[in-house]
């Protein structure tokens, strides 16, 4: 990692050296499928009510085991065990191969790259989810360093944005993160650096917001031409 990390050129044209994606929502177009692998699990469980699919929805970015509170607020531990059960066999099944990158996200990447930042995810994905989606989409080697839930504690909490900084050696004012929920926004917040909201996934801008973010974009596409204005 480190040995590609000092080919890339190191002037990015902006103060930010690092920016930090969230998956999910932000650069995977991967929310209606999550909604609707997770409404299967929970008509498995017979726990399917009409507030459901937004339940779902506005807990994307959480990990699966933070997400089954939020599916499940009157659950017991065991239905909520049931149900993490039931979406990792109908993810691994049916939806796993579903989600595609966002349009011209790829092509972001490569601007982004080639201007001289370094690129960094931070997910409430598990370690195998991610590094399937990483393989599917052709990214594995686009990211200097990824952290999931597998590795650190739960969005909004800061240890995955810290342990991506430390890794790098990166300043926490040379750093940004952006996502599509305020779970992203928190923990950037928490860590103490920029975040950039997106309207591409499950939080509306009222919602982000209410983060304090440093701008909300229509989509991660449109991070060149804001970063160019500072």
């Amino acid at each position: 990692m480190m040995d590609e990390k000092m080919k890339r050129p190191s002037a990015p044209p902006s103060p930010y050296r690092l920016i930090v994606f969230d998956w999910d929502g932000t650069l995977m177009d991967s929310i209606s499928t999550i909604v609707a692998c997770a409404v299967r699990a929970a008509c498995d469980i017979g726990a399917e009510d009409e507030g459901t699919a937004a339940r779902i929805r506005a807990a994307i970015g959480l990990a699966l085991d933070q997400t089954a509170f939020r599916v499940l607020p009157r659950g017991t531990d065991a239905q909520r065990a049931a149900w993490i059960e039931r979406y990792r066999h109908h993810w691994l099944e049916s939806f796993r191969d579903r989600p595609l990158l966002f349009p011209g996200v790829a092509e972001l990447l490569d601007r982004l790259e080639g201007e001289g930042y370094w690129l960094a995810v931070a997910t409430g994905k598990s370690r195998a989810g991610l590094d399937r989606d990483l393989e599917a989409t052709g990214q594995q080697r686009r990211f200097l360093a990824t952290r999931t839930v597998s590795e650190a504690p739960s969005k909004p909490q800061p240890e995955m944005l810290l342990g991506i900084l430390d890794e790098l050696g990166v300043g926490r004012r040379e750093a940004l993160m952006v996502g599509d929920t305020t779970f992203d926004l928190d923990m950037a917040n928490n860590a103490g650096i920029g975040g950039v909201g997106v309207l591409t996934g499950s939080h509306d801008r009222e919602v982000l917001l209410a983060s304090r973010p440093l701008v909300c974009l229509d989509a991660a596409t449109g991070l060149p031409d804001w970063l160019a204005g500072r």
